[in-house]
């Protein structure tokens, strides 16, 4: 099945447009997930989201914690990249596992996630040192040297940003630029992705930066990070849906149904980071309101698009492009959400109900093994996700999720 896309461009000529990796078609993916109706909807205490987020956070984190070097559940074409610890697959993972960890005060996870940055000995994959999906695992790296002080964990970061200080990209943001020639870096989609050029990006970098800033008392990490963050939001973000374009190609594109091009995992990257953000700026920095201002304006946009079934779609202003649901997104949206009833950022009763109807679609879709399924795997754009799909990201947003959960008030 194929999803068609098309590009507007100038004078109105009708391109199509095909993003690597995606496909669908001009009917809607059907899906076998739980219809609305037939979910009870029968009144919980506070306490039962409290133990389900316990329970379901153990679970998901043992299964995946056991899957590590036996992804056979992973197809071929994603299982390379996927067994990395120290690409961004499993870096998101442990992002969740860190947040979980400090939750629960899981030592286990704990003892896990301290033997793996050892042997990838705190380092990073050297052929792309600017790439912010390269960047995710220091946030681990760094949460250890805050966790037990571990010097050995803050080096090979410092190392690097210290470089890329020394010698900051200049190019623009526009992923349909002609790539470069003579960078000498490998696997980029455009030159601009020497920048946080993607939405993705968002969730995987800047909060690294901000750690080593409050780690090592140096103002230079987080002054980069924050002009390098706003300047990729004012590029990407939507004011008119309060949402983000994945990147620039997709700022004219239509999908067949003639809507915009939203992704809910693109979106659910940058709506989760915001908190873990926001969190790491220093008590009273005058940052703090515009960074709680852009999160109230993305969540009041991801609101309106969520599925009756509580998940969000894959297209978030196209549902009916694919109606099988997709829990990374999800994980990520709900995660954030939760965080601002928590935080009393977010305080109407629809934000509430929201947030239980994200978090019984996860519930949902986790197996009694703690499996969780319906995640769409790497990808630039919505495409459909089955029942037997599963990434090691998604268990990072359910993470996530189920951290709040855990308090959820």
């Amino acid at each position: 099945m194929t999803i068609k896309f098309k590009t507007i461009t100038k004078g109105l000529l009708i391109l199509s447009f095909s993003v690597s990796g995606c496909v669908g078609v001009k009917h809607a993916q059907k899906s076998s997930f739980v219809a609305e109706d037939s979910i009870a909807h029968t009144p919980r205490s506070l306490q039962s989201f409290h133990k389900s987020a316990r329970d379901i956070g153990y679970r998901s984190a043992r299964w995946q914690l056991r899957q590590i070097g036996n992804l056979h559940y992973i197809p071929e074409s994603h299982r390379a990249k996927s067994e990395s610890a120290k690409w961004w697959i499993q870096g998101a993972l442990y992002i969740g596992m860190t947040r979980w960890i400090d939750t629960v005060n899981d030592k286990e996870l704990l003892t896990a996630i301290e033997q793996m940055a050892k042997q990838e000995e705190y380092s990073f994959l050297t052929g792309r040192p600017y790439h912010a999906d390269d960047h995710t695992i220091a946030q681990t790296y760094l949460w250890l040297t805050e966790k037990n002080g571990n010097q050995d964990a803050l080096k090979p970061t410092k190392e690097l940003f210290d470089w890329i200080l020394e010698n900051k990209p200049q190019v623009s943001l526009d992923m349909r630029a002609t790539k470069a020639s003579g960078t000498g870096f490998d696997h980029l989609e455009a030159n601009c992705q020497l920048r946080w050029c993607w939405a993705d990006a968002l969730f995987m970098a800047p909060r690294a930066w901000l750690k080593l800033s409050n780690i090592t008392g140096d103002s230079r990490y987080f002054d980069y990070a924050d002009k390098e963050f706003w300047a990729s939001v004012d590029y990407l973000f939507s004011e008119d849906w309060g949402l983000y374009y994945r990147d620039s190609r997709y700022f004219d594109m239509k999908t067949v149904n003639d809507k915009p091009v939203f992704w809910s995992r693109g979106n659910g990257w940058v709506f989760a980071a915001l908190p873990m953000l926001i969190e790491e700026l220093p008590k009273g920095h005058p940052s703090k309101a515009r960074y709680i201002e852009l999160f109230k304006k993305n969540a009041a946009g991801l609101l309106k698009r969520q599925a009756k079934e509580g998940h969000w779609p894959a297209s978030l202003a196209d549902p009916e492009l694919i109606t099988s649901p997709e829990m990374s997104g999800t994980g990520f949206i709900t995660f954030g959400l939760a965080w601002g009833v928590n935080n009393g950022i977010l305080t109407s009763a629809e934000v509430r109900q929201s947030v239980i109807k994200g978090w019984e679609a996860l519930e949902r879709a986790v197996e009694p093994s703690g499996r969780l399924n319906y995640v769409q795997h790497p990808g630039k754009a919505p495409q459909p996700a089955k029942k037997s799909d599963s990434q090691l990201y998604g268990v990072g947003a359910l993470l996530l999720a189920a951290s709040e959960m855990t308090k959820f008030q």
